[in-house]
């Protein structure tokens, strides 16, 4: 999939693992520019929920730089040329403890969840995030996962800033299946090994 071009698009889009070298890449993808730059992605590593909505973008974008220093490149980069096209956030699952207390969820080192999703406006509703994810199941078999979990939100057509999970149908259509129905968010799951 890394060198795969997107169906309905002549570009060649590619998705990378995030690493030191794509700093500045991530940076300019989580931007004002493109309607991301409060988040950076932290919210599932701040541990409660509680003052979420009160933290700054420079709160957040010291956050994350401080888990990329440690190491923590937790997500791929969906690219086109050099130009940053969308993102997921990957990783083992355990490492999320507020999502694993959010969702009463079991723990098991052998799980990764796919557990954010950001496309660039532009690049919406052009099979970005089907990438993405098909990329997520390819290294998390890799690095040894026995199953991939996601957490999308329920329901029929989502306001884009709604779907940040990532949506039943995308993970539907990747082959996962529905494990338990939690409130807004459902788990989904793939079986890797």
């Amino acid at each position: 999939m890394a060198g795969d071009a997107v169906a309905d698009h002549p570009e060649a889009l590619r998705v990378e693992r995030f690493r030191p070298q794509l700093r500045e890449t991530y940076g300019r993808l989580h931007s004002e520019r493109n309607g991301a730059g409060w988040c950076h992605c932290v919210a599932w590593w701040v541990p409660t929920w509680d003052g979420w909505g009160e933290r700054t973008a420079a709160e957040n974008a010291g956050l994350r730089g401080a888990l990329c220093d440690r190491g923590e490149y937790d997500g791929l980069l969906a690219l086109v040329g050099d130009e940053p096209a969308g993102w997921c956030q990957l990783g083992p699952r355990d490492r999320l403890a507020k999502l694993v207390a959010q969702l009463a969820l079991e723990p098991d080192g052998a799980a990764w969840a796919v557990t954010c999703f950001l496309v660039v406006p532009a690049w919406r509703r052009r099979g970005v995030a089907t990438a993405l994810l098909a990329r997520a199941v390819e290294v998390a078999r890799d690095e040894g996962a026995t199953h991939l979990e996601g957490y999308p939100r329920d329901g029929g057509r989502l306001a884009d800033g709604e779907a940040w999970t990532g949506t039943t149908s995308l993970f539907a259509s990747a082959g996962f299946a529905c494990v338990r129905e939690s409130g807004p968010r459902s788990v989904y799951r793939l079986r890797l090994a």
